[in-house]
């Protein structure tokens, strides 16, 4: 039977904890002056740590107290000291380093008094006090090495999702580029191919003459040509998004983006490239303030009038108008997008501080 991993650690700290009781438990199984009351204190010390995970603090309280009882009541000898390392350093590891100091010092205080005037219980105190500083170094080490391994992991994610999102948007410039090639190029020649044979077939007609079937055969032709064409640039222009501006935000402020969105107008009456050109623009603005504007609050607006739509993403973060940030393939994809549309885009850092998008589209499609 596999066991699910939260079970898997509780057993290995109930392990733990057993392993640092035995250690405990063997020397003062054989001092003929400890009583049961202080192998009570010893089982109550060491179960304590089985839960260092889930209390750090509260582990570290039951220790301290159960160990400093049991080193003032039976004068054990150093290795009484195990239960309250391993909550000192689980302490300082879980970030209470005042904490912990506070701890040892309080058991090593318990562990003197016991016997102040002898040499031998002050070697084993300054050696116990170095035991204690390991413990607190290790635990803020142990601490810094896992916010490290988190950092690393949430950059690699976050670069692994950058290129992801760069790959996806040049494949989708890509295939704007080659819409706007063919149709450039492609729709005008079929076009006039069309008009020349069908002014053709006309006046052959007009004149009573048989229509040539190659005659025939070249308008019909080009007119399919002319349906495919448009079909395909229909799909290539296809770049669908996943979903609305509002869930974008949404988004965002999950991700813990203070973001407010307002819209103003009739949303039904944008076409459907215009809706996901200002999809696009919303998220490329969202996504370069999470990047690069810091604890910044950003505002979001939408205005549908009745001939242009404006966009407009504003943020209060670290841009300056004096260092303006280079334009990278983001912005640069949003420019094409809104030009292709027939609008006007303006980006860059705002005179009060802050980054500004602001994009014009006009309502009716263009092309």
């Amino acid at each position: 039977m596999e066991v699910n991993p939260g079970m898997r650690r509780r057993l290995v700290d109930a392990a733990l904890a057993a392993v640092v009781g035995a250690l405990v438990m063997v020397p003062a199984a054989f001092d003929p002056g400890t009583t049961v009351f202080d192998h009570a204190l010893i089982v109550l010390a060491c179960a304590a740590l089985a839960f260092y995970r889930a209390a750090p603090r509260a582990v570290l309280a039951a220790t301290t107290a159960t160990g400093t009882a049991y080193v003032l009541h039976a004068h054990p000898g150093p290795l009484s000291a195990l239960p309250v390392l391993g909550a000192v350093h689980t302490a300082a590891r879980s970030g209470h380093r005042a904490l912990a100091a506070a701890a040892s010092a309080l058991f090593l205080a318990g562990y003197v008094a016991t016997d102040p005037s002898a040499r031998e219980v002050a070697e084993r105190a300054a050696l116990l006090a170095g035991w204690f500083l390991c413990a607190v170094v290790t635990g803020l080490a142990d601490r810094n090495w896992q916010a490290y391994l988190r950092q690393t992991e949430q950059r690699a994610l976050e670069a692994e999702r950058t290129r992801e999102e760069a790959a996806l948007r040049r494949a989708g410039e890509e295939r704007l580029r080659i819409a706007r090639e063919l149709h450039d190029s492609l729709t005008h020649s079929i076009s006039i191919v069309k008009l020349q044979a069908g002014v053709a077939v006309h006046l052959a007609r007009k004149r009573g003459e048989e229509v040539p079937p190659a005659l025939l055969a070249i308008q019909e032709a080009s007119g399919e040509a002319m349906r495919e064409l448009r079909a395909t640039l229909e799909v290539l222009r296809t770049d669908e998004p996943t979903g609305t501006p509002a869930q974008l935000v949404d988004r965002a402020r999950a991700a813990g983006l203070a973001v407010e969105l307002t819209a103003t107008g009739d949303a039904c009456a944008a076409p459907t490239a215009v809706e996901r050109t200002v999809y696009r623009i919303v998220q490329e603005a969202l996504t370069n303030a999470a990047r690069h504007a810091g604890p910044a609050r950003i505002r979001v607006g939408l205005d549908y009038g009745e001939r242009e739509l404006t966009v407009r993403v504003d943020d209060d973060g670290t841009a300056d108008p004096a260092r303006p940030p280079a334009h990278g393939t983001g912005l640069t994809g949003m420019r094409e997008r809104v030009t292709a549309l027939g609008g006007t885009l303006h980006a860059a850092p705002r005179a009060e501080g802050g980054f500004s998008v602001h994009a014009r589209l006009p309502l009716e499609e263009t092309g």
